[in-house]
């Protein structure tokens, strides 16, 4: 199928497939490991875009590299009634910040009294437009560092990485119910810290 190597290996920089195929490239990387690089080359910059507003671009560059070896290794147990392995990547990449807790909360409160973005070059204020739109970043940052952990990813992973509550509770592996509960109980302190005039929902 589709141009071989001299080896016998497609090559898959030639596999120009849609997201639906996740699944089969992740398949056909059990008997081919090099077909798995088309699941990095499509993910891994969102993922590190992720991790980086949530530890900074240098923890970033790690969790990256341990989501995709995590994933490369797992890909055996992958469903492949799974068409779609955004959620999967997120729910290994999510795990990862975990281990980094303290790094995160820290960084939160930093930006919370400087205001600057962690990416040296800011991606757009998404939290802002969809939770609280032209709330001060000050208090947005120190509102979601004094979030429970699992509120927070599930509010980060709305928010930020577009997600519906569904793909969410999926990468999270919890309920779709307990996903809307946490997204209804971080919303709700975002709300407390920030003036209802400010929101545009």
């Amino acid at each position: 199928m589709g141009d071989r190597h001299p080896r016998g290996r497609t090559d898959v920089t030639l596999l120009n497939l849609p997201e639906q195929d996740d699944a089969e490239v992740i398949l056909r990387s059990r008997d081919d490991p090099e077909q798995f690089a088309a699941v990095f080359d499509r993910y891994a910059r969102q993922i590190h875009l992720y991790a980086a507003r949530r530890l900074g671009t240098q923890a970033a560059d790690d969790i990256v590299a341990e989501t995709f070896l995590a994933a490369f290794r797992r890909r055996e147990s992958y469903d492949p009634a799974v068409r779609l392995a955004r959620p999967w990547l997120y729910g290994i990449a999510t795990k990862l910040i975990a281990r980094h807790r303290r790094d995160e909360e820290r960084l939160l409160r930093a930006l919370s009294r400087t205001g600057a973005d962690p990416l040296p070059e800011p991606i757009g204020d998404v939290v802002t437009q969809r939770v609280a739109a032209q709330a001060e970043e000050r208090r947005l940052m120190a509102a979601l560092a004094a979030l429970s952990p699992g509120d927070r990813d599930v509010l980060l992973l709305v928010a930020w990485e577009d997600m519906s509550l569904e793909e969410a509770a999926q990468a999270l592996g919890i309920p779709a119910g307990t996903a809307r509960s946490r997204m209804h109980r971080a919303r709700k302190k975002i709300k407390a810290v920030i003036p209802a005039e400010e929101e545009n929902r």
